[in-house]
C-alpha cells in the first residue's frame, strides 16, 4: 500500500451521498484531510452534495471515484447491502477503504472484505466511530488501570423511535433494514470493549410486517460470572447511556454512549466527573490518516476480528429471530 505523499493531505473520495456521508464530510475538515471526489447513483445529488463540502469532483458512477489516481482512501457510505461489493472494487484497485458499519450484512462477507483487502496489501477499516472517541477510550484506560476492581456487567441501549413504514430504509429487507444492523451494533462494540467475546448469547427480539427485526435485547453471558445487558430499537427513544460496573466502582459514559460528554465515576462514596468535549467524527477521520501514513493495515482501535466477531453475534441473533437478507441468498 502506497502511503499519502508528505506535506499533502489525504484526498478522500466518498461513495455515497446521504446523512451519515454529509456528518462526515463536516468533519473532514479534522487534521490533515480533504474531501477530493464524491459519487451517487445520481449525479445531480453527487454534485449538489460537493458543492455544500468543498469537493473538486463529482460523478454518477462510483467505480469513477476508485479509478481516480488522486483519491487516497475510499469511503463507501451506501446502505449495507452494497457495502461489500464496492469496498472489494476498491480493494482490487488498490484503494485503501473506510466502511460505514456495518462493514457487510454478515459475518461471511467482512471475512471475504477484510482477507481481500489482506491480500491486496491495502488498509482496511469498519467505521464504528464511537471505538475512537476519546471519553470511550478514556473509559478502557480506567478500567485496564484497575479504577473500577474487576468488570462484572455491561449495559448499554441505543433505541429510536421510528413509525412503521415497509418503504423506509429500516424497515426494507432488501436494503438491509432492522434494528441490529443500525443501533445494536454500538452496543454490542460497546460490551466488547471491556468483555470481550461472550460465551452465551441469549435473545428475544420483534419483527416489524416486512420481517425486519425492530426491537432486540441481548443478554452476554460469561464463564466468570459476567453479564452484558444490551438492547436496540425502533420502538422508542431511550436515554442511550452505558454503564460499566466493576468490584469496586462504576462508569457511566453520558449522555449517549455512542457520543458522550462525560464520565461519571463512582467508587466507594466517592463520585467524580472526567468532563470531554462532545466530538463527531473527527477522532476517526485522525485515526485512519494515522494509519495511512504509518502504512497500516488495520487500525488496533477498531480490529479486524473484532467486526467479524461481532457480526458472528449479530448473526446468531438474526437467525434466533428469523430475519434473513435478500442479498445473502
Amino acid at each position: 500500500m502506497s502511503r499519502p505523499a508528505a506535506g499533502r493531505p489525504i484526498r478522500w473520495g466518498f461513495l455515497g451521498a446521504g446523512g451519515i456521508a454529509a456528518s462526515m464530510a463536516a468533519d473532514l475538515h479534522h487534521g490533515d484531510n480533504l474531501l477530493y471526489a464524491v459519487a451517487a447513483r445520481d449525479a445531480d445529488r453527487a454534485a449538489g452534495f460537493a458543492a455544500r463540502f468543498g469537493a473538486s469532483h463529482s460523478h454518477g458512477d462510483y467505480r469513477a471515484v476508485i479509478e481516480d489516481p488522486d483519491v487516497d482512501i475510499v469511503y463507501v457510505a451506501t446502505t449495507h447491502p452494497f457495502h461489500r461489493e464496492q469496498a472489494l472494487m476498491a480493494i482490487e484497485a488498490g484503494k485503501p477503504v473506510l466502511v460505514e458499519k456495518p462493514l457487510t450484512l454478515n459475518a461471511a462477507h467482512a471475512g471475504e472484505v477484510l482477507a481481500a483487502a489482506r491480500d491486496r496489501g491495502v488498509f482496511a477499516m469498519e467505521a464504528v466511530w464511537m471505538r475512537a472517541n476519546p471519553l470511550v477510550l478514556k473509559a478502557r484506560e480506567m478500567v485496564a488501570n484497575g479504577v473500577i476492581g474487576e468488570v462484572v456487567a455491561v449495559q448499554a441501549d441505543f433505541s429510536i423511535k421510528l413509525d412503521y413504514d415497509p418503504g423506509h430504509r429500516m424497515y426494507d429487507l432488501a436494503n438491509g433494514g432492522g434494528a441490529l444492523l443500525d443501533l445494536g451494533v454500538y452496543p454490542m462494540h460497546f460490551a466488547w470493549l471491556f468483555l470481550g467475546r461472550p460465551d452465551t448469547q441469549q435473545v428475544l427480539g420483534t419483527l416489524s410486517p416486512t420481517g425486519s427485526d425492530t426491537s432486540v435485547a441481548l443478554q452476554w453471558g460469561y464463564a466468570s460470572g459476567a453479564t452484558a445487558q444490551l438492547r436496540c430499537a425502533m420502538t422508542g427513544w431511550t436515554p442511550g447511556r452505558a454503564t460499566i460496573v466493576g468490584t469496586t466502582g462504576s462508569i457511566s459514559v453520558e449522555p449517549w454512549f455512542v457520543r458522550p460528554e462525560r464520565l461519571v465515576v463512582i467508587t466507594g462514596d466517592s463520585e467524580s466527573r472526567v468532563n470531554g468535549e462532545q466530538t463527531g467524527y473527527g477522532p476517526q477521520i485522525e485515526e485512519v490518516g494515522r494509519c495511512l501514513r504509518a502504512g497500516l493495515l488495520e487500525s488496533p482501535m477498531v480490529p479486524h476480528a473484532d467486526t467479524i466477531a461481532v457480526l458472528e453475534l449479530i448473526d446468531q441473533a438474526r437467525a434466533d429471530l428469523g430475519v434473513r437478507y435478500p442479498a445473502e441468498v
